[in-house]
C-alpha cells in the first residue's frame, strides 16, 4: 500500500517541470500555480475525508474510492491544452490524493492495532516502502524516457486505479461512530 501509495505521486511530482517547460512550452510564472494545489487541498481535504470515514464510511473503502478518483484526473491530464485548465485538473486530483496519505496511516495503523502490534516500533518498516515507491517512479520514468511525455501521468493514473482496487481488499477500518456505537451498547449490557 505504500509503495504504491508514494510511487503515485513520484511519477509525476519531479518531473512535472520538464513536461510543462519542454513538452507543453507554458510560462513558469503559470507553473508556480501548480505547486500550490497541494497546500490548498491540504488545508481541508484530509480533514473532510477523516470526518467522512470517522462517521459514514469504511476508511479503506473511501481510500480505494479517492484513488479511483485520482486515476480518472491524472488520465484526463494529457488532455489538457491550456495551463489554467491544467491547474484546476491538478487541483482536482490532489483534492483526491491529499486525503490519502493519511487515510493510507489510518488504515495501517487499524490494522496493526488489530492485530496486536506495537505501532510506534511496527509502522515505520512499512512506511519505508513510500519512500522506495516514490525512488522507484522517478526510475520508471526516467529510465524509460517519459521525463517530457504525457506518459508520466499515465503510469501514475494506472498505479492509482490498481492501488483503488486494491485498497478494497485491505483489512476492514470502520468509522470510529460505528465503533463508539458499538462499544456504548456493550458498556449498556455489561
Amino acid at each position: 500500500m505504500n509503495f504504491l501509495q508514494f510511487f503515485i505521486w513520484g511519477s509525476w511530482l519531479i518531473t512535472i517541470g520538464v513536461y510543462w517547460f519542454q513538452n507543453k512550452r507554458w510560462s513558469g510564472s503559470e507553473f508556480g500555480a501548480i505547486f500550490s494545489t497541494m497546500g490548498i487541498s491540504a488545508i481541508f481535504m484530509p480533514a473532510l475525508m477523516g470526518i467522512i470515514s470517522d462517521r459514514f464510511i469504511n476508511a479503506e473503502k473511501l481510500y480505494g474510492i479517492l484513488h479511483i478518483l485520482g486515476a480518472v484526473s491524472l488520465f484526463s491530464l494529457p488532455l489538457v491544452d491550456n495551463p489554467t485548465t491544467f491547474f484546476w485538473v491538478i487541483l482536482v486530483n490532489m483534492f483526491f490524493y491529499m486525503p490519502t496519505l493519511s487515510l493510507s496511516i489510518t488504515v495501517a495503523y487499524s490494522a496493526l492495532k488489530s492485530a496486536q502490534k506495537d505501532v510506534v516500533k511496527d509502522y515505520p518498516p512499512i512506511r519505508i516502502w513510500g519512500t522506495i515507491g516514490f525512488i522507484a517512479a522517478l526510475w520508471v520514468v526516467s529510465l524509460s524516457g517519459n521525463e517530457a511525455s504525457s506518459n508520466q501521468f499515465y503510469i501514475a493514473s494506472a498505479v492509482s486505479l490498481a492501488l483503488g482496487i486494491y485498497a478494497f481488499t485491505l483489512p476492514k477500518c470502520p468509522p470510529l461512530r460505528t465503533e463508539l456505537i458499538r462499544s456504548h451498547l456493550l458498556m449498556r449490557w455489561v
